[in-house]
């Protein structure tokens, strides 16, 4: 049978996350005035993304919930500034993280292949998402930019499902919520293993999208198909 349907990740994708964490910390750090208590900015997002990671990884293998990673991060971050972050109480933590998300969502915005692509695929797919993240934090987010229109009723994320990709319980339950099998079903996302080998584990068609060209020192397996842009996905589908 031929591809019904179209699941995707969101961040990297077809958000661009990245951009807007690296200009919104920059941002904030700035407007707090600490910015300048690192050697450069590019040292400041390293020691943020390394962070971001490592607590982000435990929300995901259910040890701390979204909110509480929010928490952990900015504690963390304040104690390699030499904060004695455990005095601060929650609300002055989570006061702090939104300072920065302000700053963040105003940078948030689509990849410029995102929604004219989600509009050449919505008159003949079925679409929606699959993403390690919150349901509540990804619809927000996809409202923001514009793409939730296009995407239906099926955004499965895996603090609501229970379980984060590569599982292939949470790509299962996608194609279960577009109602098509998951040989009818393709994934696109940023991420190879995550993404492209846990959708291919779970038997749906899976496309790897490969933005920066690097190859991430992967060689694409039998079934995996290798995107550069969203621009190429409608006719990688009809093949």
């Amino acid at each position: 049978m031929p591809i019904q349907g179209v699941l995707f990740d969101v961040d990297d994708t077809l958000f661009d996350y990245s951009t807007s964490e690296e200009v919104g910390v920059l941002a904030h750090l700035r407007a707090q005035g600490i910015l300048n208590r690192f050697p450069d900015p590019a040292t400041a997002f390293a020691l943020w993304r390394e962070i971001m990671e490592a607590q982000y990884a435990r929300f995901l293998n259910g040890e701390i919930t979204f909110t509480e990673q929010r928490r952990a991060r900015t504690r963390q971050f304040l104690a390699h500034l030499g904060h004695d972050s455990h005095s601060l109480s929650d609300h002055e933590v989570t006061a702090w993280f939104a300072a920065y998300e302000a700053h963040r969502n105003a940078a948030w915005a689509a990849f410029p292949d995102a929604e004219p692509v989600l509009r050449t695929l919505a008159s003949d797919y079925r679409l929606g998402i699959v993403s390690n993240s919150s349901a509540d934090h990804q619809r927000a987010k996809l409202h923001a930019i514009g793409l939730l229109p296009y995407l239906g009723d099926t955004l499965v994320c895996s603090e609501q499902h229970g379980a984060a990709k590569p599982a292939a319980s949470i790509f299962l339950a996608g194609c279960h919520s577009l109602g098509l099998p998951p040989h009818e079903v393709a994934y696109v996302g940023d991420k190879y293993t995550l993404d492209a080998q846990g959708a291919h584990d779970a038997g749906l068609h899976a496309y790897w999208l490969d933005r920066a060209r690097t190859g991430s020192g992967q060689t694409a397996e039998d079934g995996i198909g290798v995107i550069h842009s969203l621009d190429e996905l409608p006719s990688a589908l009809a093949t």
